[in-house]
């Protein structure tokens, strides 16, 4: 079987495993958000934290416990890192310097999971399950708390009857965020991933607490390897799309990624929640036809992505390119450039930033492709929850045009799109734009951080613009030549992050107020279609407009030149 064919009935499986899970995962997640009951468990932790599940929020009410949690947790999971030395169960690591501290900190609550260090060198058992992993669910049970909000802020169910019985009032309430968080850690994401890591461990994936040992005599001497519970935060690393690996090559490790087979379930993992998520947006605002139209969307940039990576990666360009099948550099033997090519797209396309291949080593092109992945908002179908509002976000904008051609106040799911929702929208696009070019440029104009580049011309400049796209888009992963520890790429990739990933919440959660607090508009004759594929259509040039607009020329200094030089 050729590398291509083998590429594409890869892709086919895949789609097929995302289509059978879609609906019955959507539907779940539209009754875990729409339940008034609580669970035996969901009522000690409510009781443990104080928090009233059944009080409804305002947008400002909401935010706050956003921030308020986030806040603790960075706080905690750094103190955790700084006396990591003191700890059980360490692995006689030290503590992890401040500014480093700060980054992971950073990185792991902002659903980020970036990594200056190397895991399995640096983190003990403690850190890794105790901090690392509790992150890995609560930043993505964040997440989809987030969309759902911004979902209930569409819905016509928020409305309320006034005691009199009169017309119905509309409050602005979106729900109460720890109820949210709360149900979507223990109903979703735990359960989930307790599957997912069985599936991992029959595939080979260890699972255990063992210390450091040698293996086997190598040129240099013995090499060391510790364990871990690896393949329980494999699960959720991928389910969460979170991507911080145990060890420092992530999923190219055979200990997290043993095989064929278990790389294309990751792959499966990190996207099935994102792209479920539209059904249940479908069945929340009670028309399935519109989650239609969002996973049409998100499909279409997705597959035309994959199609793009694998032919620039399958291109032959010599006789060392002909024998391997393909640009091999980078990429393991056991998962091959087709597969290679639809994890980077995938990964990058969602905020998971998990790698099983080098993507520094990949084409002038293809390395490209991964960053404007990422730079589209990773929306296609983006992280779990923050894709979701995402691409809702876009379609307002979406709409708007479309209003602006005809001239007609644009109107989305029976809410008017007036001055302040696209002031909000506008805000939420113009964010991580702003935190990618603003920190690329300070970085190439001192001195100092370029010294961190192992490549100097225009892959050099890609290793350093690849690193805030994935820092403020809150993907993870990198370039792998740029050296990333440092005091200015600690200090700064931590602030991107944070900044890119609770400043669009702000905006997120304000318009999802702001809609919630609207009279619903009926449907007229005027009324543009949106779950029609003419609608799709638009919302998919808008996305690509956009962000051509905005990156072109940084990506024309870095992968478009080095590929065209190639």
């Amino acid at each position: 079987m050729s590398p291509v064919l083998a590429g594409v009935l890869q892709l086919l499986a895949l789609a097929a495993a995302l289509a059978l899970a879609h609906r019955p995962l959507g539907d779940h997640m539209a009754r875990v958000y729409s339940s008034d009951k609580h669970l035996r468990v969901e009522k000690w932790i409510y009781k443990g934290i104080g928090a009233d599940p059944d009080t409804e929020m305002r947008w400002p009410a909401y935010l706050r416990g956003v921030l308020a949690f986030s806040a603790v947790g960075v706080v905690f999971l750094y103190l955790l890192q700084r006396l990591q030395g003191s700890l059980p169960g360490s692995l006689g690591f030290s503590s992890i310097d401040p500014d480093q501290a700060f980054n992971t900190a950073a990185s792991f609550v902002s659903n980020t999971n970036w990594q200056s260090y190397y895991g399995e060198q640096a983190m003990g058992h403690v850190v890794q399950t105790g901090g690392l992993a509790v992150q890995n669910f609560v930043s993505a049970a964040v997440g989809i708390a987030v969309a759902v909000a911004l979902v209930r802020g569409f819905s016509l169910s928020r409305s309320r009857l006034l005691p009199s019985g009169g017309a119905p009032a509309h409050t602005g309430e979106l729900g109460n965020f720890w109820a949210d968080l709360v149900r979507g850690t223990v109903r979703i994401l735990l359960p989930l991933s307790v599957v997912a890591a069985l599936v991992l461990v029959a595939c080979g994936a260890i699972q255990n607490f063992a210390g450091i040992h040698e293996v086997g005599q190598f040129t240099g001497g013995p090499q060391q390897w510790n364990g871990g519970a690896v393949a329980s935060q494999e699960a959720i690393k991928e389910l969460g799309t979170n991507g911080g690996g145990y060890f420092n090559a992530n999923s190219a490790h055979p200990f997290e990624n043993p095989s064929a087979f278990s790389n294309l379930f990751e792959v499966f993992l990190l996207l099935v929640i994102p792209f479920s998520l539209t059904r249940t947006f479908g069945r929340m605002v009670g028309s399935l036809k519109q989650g239609y139209a969002i996973l049409a969307t998100m499909a279409t940039i997705w597959i035309g992505f994959i199609a793009l990576m694998m032919w620039t990666e399958f291109a032959h360009h010599g006789p060392a390119f002909d024998i391997a099948g393909g640009a091999m550099e980078g990429k393991e033997t056991r998962i091959g450039v087709g597969a290679s090519s639809i994890f980077a797209v995938s990964t990058t396309l969602t905020s998971t930033g998990a790698v099983d291949s080098s993507h520094s080593s990949f084409t002038g092109f293809g390395g490209g492709i991964a960053m404007l992945g990422m730079q589209l908002g990773e929306i296609a179908p983006g992280g779990t929850g923050s894709g979701l509002y995402g691409m809702l976000v876009m379609a307002i904008i979406a709409v708007f045009i479309a209003g602006l051609m005809v001239g007609r106040t644009p109107e989305y799911l029976g809410r008017k799109i007036g001055t302040r929702e696209i002031k909000f929208a506008a805000c939420y696009i113009l964010v991580t734009p702003t935190l990618v070019l603003v920190f690329t440029a300070a970085a190439m104009a001192l001195p100092t951080p370029g010294n961190s580049m192992t490549n100097s011309g225009a892959h050099g400049f890609s290793e350093i613009l690849y690193a805030y796209s994935s820092a403020a888009n809150n993907n993870g992963s990198a370039f792998a030549g740029l050296n990333a520890d440092t005091q200015w790429f600690n200090s700064t990739l931590g602030l991107a992050m944070l900044l890119g990933r609770f400043l669009p919440m702000v905006f997120v959660l304000a318009l999802a107020g702001s809609l919630a607090e609207q009279k619903p508009v009926p449907a007229t004759a005027g009324t543009l279609r949106t779950e029609k594929p003419l609608f799709a259509g638009l919302l998919v040039g808008a996305i690509l407009i956009i962000t051509g607009l905005t990156y072109f020329p940084a990506l024309a200094l870095g992968p478009l030149a080095e590929g065209l030089a190639s």
